[in-house]
């Protein structure tokens, strides 16, 4: 009695412990998406993720030309938020489930209740949907569609009349076609970088838009100027035509002639060219030495003046009595020095006897005012 007693408490706790249990879990998400079609997926079918069943479906009901497909998953998985609902068939005899896609890897979830669009579901295309389409294909082609007044047969004939006898000639364009493919798919990496060089230059040109507008503006306005003085140019064309004429028979008439003159013009270059040095110097002195000649020249004797500078504006009497006047004492000094100009830095006049100079003896002898070799020649003014 005892022992049915524990028996039956303990069966008690087992129970409550699972009603508690199944009490606390939370309840599962809700999902609601609607399919242009539905084979093969019943109420219990996979709800999956990645081929993990994460639900199953509760409920598939029509609604007009739609589907609805009611699902609950664990709480435990997250489902993207731009989620979509695809039908699976493992294989061709196999339940199908329903995969909701991609799985989550972070950001909005799909919230509980949400509802996918026809436009975020997909079904696969059914066997006989396949056998439907060729069919559709085959009566497209056959005497009830496009051969229905033998368009398809004369395709076929003029085809078949083409192609006939050619042959070799069809290989060997498949064979150069697949060559020429071949060559660019090794040259791909140039291709490619052509590419890319093309739109880098395409991006500098879009980056100096102004630049190139400029440019293009500019050249218009040449074009522009050139076209309203197309009569001159053309003038000028035809009368260089003439000249360039004219030319050529000069030459062809004196080409001897023209021959003799190059060669020696060839030999004075040559000489030119070895007397470079020289020709240098002659350029560096003449300018000097022609001013210097032109500032010689006295127009008014119509002779060309020199001037002798060693001793200043000193004739040599002067010169000697002053290295007198420096190296003698004043009493040895003649007395005929104190009657001269002495330059500058003589002895003070102190120490030379001082004269008066005699005045010129009327009508004799006076000193010219221009001391060059012109106002000697030409005498007192």
């Amino acid at each position: 009695m005892r022992r049915r007693i524990l028996l039956a408490a303990g069966v008690s706790i087992v129970v409550a412990a699972a009603v508690g249990a199944v009490v606390q879990r939370e309840p599962q998400r809700r999902l609601v998406a609607h399919f242009a079609r539905v084979v093969g997926v019943y109420e219990g079918s996979d709800v999956r993720v990645l081929g993990v069943r994460i639900g199953r479906v509760v409920a598939v009901r029509p609604e007009g030309r739609t589907v609805r497909v009611e699902m609950r998953y664990d709480r435990d998985w997250d489902v993207p938020a731009d989620a979509q609902a695809v039908i699976v068939p493992p294989s061709v005899v196999s339940d199908r489930y329903v995969q909701l896609t991609p799985a989550y890897d972070g950001g909005p979830a799909l919230a509980d209740g949400a509802e996918l669009p026809v436009s975020r579901t997909a079904a696969p295309m059914e066997i006989d949907e396949i056998y439907q389409a060729l069919d559709d294909f085959n009566k497209a082609l056959g005497p009830e569609g496009a051969n229905a007044d033998g368009a398809l047969s004369d395709l076929l004939a003029a085809g078949r009349a083409n192609l006939e006898g050619n042959g070799t000639e069809l290989h060997d364009t498949l064979d150069g076609l697949s060559r020429a493919l071949d060559a660019l798919s090794d040259g791909r990496q140039d291709l490619f970088g052509t590419v890319g060089n093309l739109q880098v230059f395409t991006t500098a040109l879009a980056r100096s838009d102004q630049q190139v507008r400029s440019f293009n503006q500019q050249l218009a306005g040449v074009a522009e100027q050139l076209a309203g003085e197309r009569n001159e140019l053309t003038a000028a064309l035809r009368s260089l035509a003439t000249a360039l004429a004219d030319v050529t028979t000069f030459i062809k008439e004196n080409r001897t002639a023209l021959k003799s003159n190059v060669d020696a013009l060839a030999d004075v270059t040559g000489i030119l060219v070895r007397q470079q040095q020289a020709v240098i110097n002659i350029l560096d002195v003449a300018p000097l030495a022609l001013s210097n000649l032109n500032l010689a020249y006295n127009p008014r004797s119509g002779t060309l003046d020199t001037r002798d500078n060693a001793m200043g504006p000193y004739d040599p009497a002067s010169f000697v009595c002053s290295l007198m006047v420096d190296l003698l004492p004043a009493a040895k000094v003649p007395d005929k020095c104190a009657l001269l100009k002495l330059p500058p830095g003589a002895a003070p006049a102190a120490q030379v006897p001082t004269q008066p100079a005699p005045s010129p003896a009327p009508g004799g002898p006076t000193t010219p005012s221009d001391l060059t070799l012109g106002g000697i020649l030409r005498g007192t003014s």
